[in-house]
């Protein structure tokens, strides 16, 4: 019995090692461990073991068993492992593969002027400050020296709301607002959608604009020229040139338009520039002493200058946009170009 007892458990090892799979290994525990199983038959004949043998041929079955079993376990735990690899190589998704037909966008062309001249103001030392697009017809007109009779108050140039309440035709409205709370010197630059009821390929009656502000002691327009001349370089390059006509707005005494080199044609002249090789950049001038005094500065002190860009114009120019239009129509054939 004991030599039988070594041969199950050497066969019993062996199959159990050769267990392809789990169906294979629960046939081998079922051959030998079963009710009908090659142990249980060895065990059932225990009576017929001499009584002073009986102690170690059971403990040897016992020993066999537990062999047996602890390989069945080992074995099943090494399939189930196997099973589980090859189901998860089946599922394996290999995440470094570029993604397919997945198109990337970018900034619109008036995000990307506006970030790059916000950019530009920082550096130099600007504040970047924000208001209020609905403002009332203090803000907007009558601190900035404005006064009720003035033609910039006709309603087919301004949209108005109530009479004291319109949408903002100019961000100089937040000039304003910063004098009032400002103490100086300060530099500030106010970026953001204004209103006029104006309408054609070079006209919108939503755009953009930045509006940068100085107040300090002693600044003049010859600080303002300068200053210009340093955003137009970082801009546009070396290269750019610039000239200077006289203008009028009554918040500003002098007043002056900057034009810069066309960008649609680089100073050969086209029909945007007139064949004059300029376009208009630049509305600027040295703060009237009669606004610094209504936001209470004192004027015999301090001084200032303020200057702003036509953002869509620029980018218009930048671009070669032929309509302005295009630049609020979200045309997916322009974004592509514009990309």
């Amino acid at each position: 019995m004991k030599e039988q007892l070594e041969q199950i458990l050497k066969a019993g090892l062996g199959e159990i090692e050769g267990a392809p799979d789990l169906r294979a290994l629960d046939d081998v525990r079922v051959k030998f461990l079963g009710k009908t199983g090659a142990l249980t038959q060895i065990l059932r004949g225990m009576k017929d073991v001499a009584p002073e043998e009986r102690r170690e041929v059971g403990s040897l079955a016992n020993s066999v068993r537990e062999q047996i079993e602890t390989a069945i376990s080992q074995k099943l735990a090494d399939l189930e492992n196997a099973k589980l690899l090859a189901d998860m190589e089946k599922e394996k998704v290999d995440i470094t593969e570029p993604s397919k037909g997945v198109k990337r966008g970018a900034l619109h062309p008036l995000s990307r002027f506006n970030n790059k001249f916000m950019e530009i103001c920082v550096e130099m030392g600007f504040t970047v400050i924000q208001g209020p697009e609905v403002e009332t017809d203090y803000y907007n007109f009558e601190a900035l020296n404005v006064p009720k009779n003035h033609p910039a108050r006709d309603m087919q140039d301004s949209f108005y709301i109530t009479d004291n309440i319109l949408m903002r035709t100019q961000t100089s409205n937040m000039q304003i607002r910063a004098m009032e709370k400002l103490k100086p010197p300060f530099k500030v630059v106010c970026p953001g959608r204004v209103y006029r009821n104006d309408s054609d390929s070079s006209h919108s009656p939503i755009f953009n604009q930045f509006e940068a502000l100085v107040v300090d002691e002693n600044v003049g327009l010859k600080d303002l020229m300068m200053m210009i001349k340093e955003i137009l370089r970082r801009l546009y390059g070396e290269n750019i040139k610039s000239r200077v006509r006289p203008s009028y707005f009554p918040f500003t005494e002098p007043s002056i338009e900057i034009d810069a080199t066309c960008q649609m044609c680089h100073g050969k002249g086209c029909n945007l520039c007139k064949g004059t090789g300029f376009s208009e950049f630049f509305a600027a001038g040295v703060v009237n002493p009669k606004v610094l005094e209504m936001s209470g500065i004192d004027s015999k002190k301090y001084s200032g200058f303020a200057f702003g860009p036509g953002i869509d114009r620029s980018v218009m120019v930048t671009n070669k946009i032929p309509n302005i239009k295009y630049l609020f129509r979200n045309d997916l054939r322009f974004l592509k170009q514009m990309k």
